[in-house]
């Protein structure tokens, strides 16, 4: 009796939880269907009828083409992928070895450098967003150039992922593999570059995820860094769909669309690596 009473629990319960799971993933889900829905429809038919499938010429591609011409679409996707990709990089190489240094090296100033690095963690960009610009934009004239946003990115983005391979390295990767192969005569470079970082692929998958969703859809640091329209990222030039004086919500819904798309590769493609990558990279004692 008491088993088939638990047995009913345990149904009810699972019931509840996939009731609550689905309709947390539909409300989540519903604002990505809209902008997909509209983007096939008509402005006007966007503003009457914003949740009918399809407006009175049907689901038309025109806005796609539109928005591609409009938006310069190549040039302003090469800009996005040579920021995204050379930023990640950056991050996963510089981290990766910062950590590993942190974790094996137990001197007093790697000690101090990554608090500092944890304390920067909770400052908000917006606190030193205009002492930045006006240093680098004022002092050094350093603004509307590409390599100066990549810097920036690597910069605000470091802290994390040292804190992610930190976590890593110390609880994961055994010592004995290093010392085996210091004592085969391998360098220290060599140990890192050949042993640990291929190690490191869980943790560096979900980093590449967090950091590319991240930087392919900033708006804020772009806008302030770039201001030459040849520089113009994905995020800025859908801005141009958005004017004083009205919005062309069938070419943004387009150009949001198309934005998107990379992104969602990226991460059909590295999924699996999510969540062994996010719980290994958990600090361990």
């Amino acid at each position: 009796m008491d088993s088939k009473i638990h047995s009913t629990r345990n149904r009810i319960a699972s019931i509840v939880q996939f009731v609550i799971t689905t309709v947390i993933f539909l409300f989540f889900m519903f604002p990505f269907y809209m902008v997909v829905l509209n983007s096939f429809k008509s402005k006007r038919d966007i503003v009457k009828t914003p949740l009918a499938w399809g407006g009175k010429r049907g689901f038309t591609l025109d806005n796609y083409a539109e928005a591609f011409q409009k938006m310069n679409f190549l040039h302003v996707l090469g800009n996005s992928f040579i920021v995204t990709c050379t930023s990640v990089a950056l991050i996963i190489l510089f981290s990766s070895m910062c950590a590993y240094i942190f974790v094996r090296r137990n001197w007093k100033i790697n000690k101090i450098l990554y608090a500092l690095m944890l304390f920067s963690m909770v400052i908000p960009f917006q606190v030193v967003m205009i002492p930045l610009i006006s240093i680098y934009g004022g002092m050094f004239g350093m603004l509307n150039h590409r390599p100066t946003l990549i810097f920036m990115h690597v910069g605000f983005s470091m802290a994390m992922a040292v804190f992610m391979y930190y976590g890593f390295i110390r609880g994961s990767i055994p010592i004995s593999l290093e010392e085996a192969a210091e004592i085969d005569g391998a360098s220290r470079a060599r140990t890192f570059f050949t042993i640990v970082l291929p190690l490191l692929k869980p943790t560096t998958a979900t980093l590449i995820i967090l950091y590319a969703l991240a930087l392919w859809n900033d708006y804020l640091l772009p806008s302030l860094i770039l201001t030459g329209k040849e520089l113009y990222t994905i995020p800025i030039a859908t801005k141009l769909f958005q004017g004083a004086y009205g919005n062309s919500m069938d070419l943004l819904m387009a150009a949001l669309v198309m934005a998107i798309i990379p992104v969602i590769i990226l991460y059909l493609a590295l999924q699996k690596y999510i969540i062994a990558g996010v719980v290994a990279g958990a600090v361990k004692s």
